[in-house]
């Protein structure tokens, strides 16, 4: 009996765009959220991290779609760690090198990059099953969505926090920061409120998809 590939669906725009809404790693699988609420008390960590982490989903999700049919599947995570581990061993001395002060700022979180679920969950469930260019654009997707994420709480942190963006200063010398966003429970405080707003839009976007096909389906 000849063997028959599997036939892949074609690239397609929502390949690149599910990670950023309707997959974003954060908002809507509440993936990640370690180095989410450690690390975004500023926008630069933030972009930091966001970048570190799509370096690491782009080179593991073209390794892992690359051997995927040569790795055994009694020893595919094991693998799969390896493989990102190699990448997070590379973007660490990369930051380490290229600044120093966000490399302290991040700390240990760069490691633990390693532990992320968002990358390991996107090497199992798509790299291992799609060919290197769509696992590319997945990949790309997810890490932009994170990104995205982290910046969206990042900015919020720094502009209460400490009246800043990016460093610059945004208000006059009256404005009172408000410590607390600068501190763990401020992650917590921002982070809930994105949640509940992603949360809203998406049953509002459900709610008018309803309504859509009641009027489609509706007699006369």
């Amino acid at each position: 009996m000849t063997y028959q590939p599997r036939k892949q669906k074609p690239i397609t725009p929502d390949t690149f765009l599910r990670g950023i809404w309707r997959e974003n790693p954060v908002f809507v699988m509440l993936l990640g959220l370690c180095p989410t609420l450690a690390v975004t008390n500023s926008t630069i960590n933030a972009i930091g991290m966001g970048l570190a982490t799509t370096f690491v989903l782009l080179g593991s999700s073209l390794l892992v779609s690359l051997l995927r049919n040569l790795i055994p599947k009694q020893v595919r995570i094991a693998s799969y760690i390896v493989i990102i581990a190699t990448f997070v061993t590379i973007v660490d001395y990369a930051i380490h090198a290229l600044s120093l002060e966000l490399y302290n700022a991040l700390g240990a979180f760069i490691q633990l990059i390693v532990a992320n679920c968002v990358i390991l969950g996107r090497a199992e469930s798509y790299a291992s099953k799609n060919r290197i260019t769509k696992s590319l654009v997945n990949a790309l997707g997810m890490g932009v969505g994170f990104t995205f994420a982290l910046l969206c709480l990042g900015s919020v942190r720094e502009i209460l926090g400490s009246g800043t963006l990016l460093g610059f200063p945004l208000f006059g010398d009256s404005f009172q920061p408000w410590v607390v966003m600068i501190l763990p429970p401020g992650g917590f405080f921002v982070t809930g409120a994105w949640l509940l707003l992603f949360s809203w839009l998406q049953e509002r976007r459900q709610r008018k998809a309803a309504k859509e096909e009641e009027a489609i389906h509706a007699p006369g």
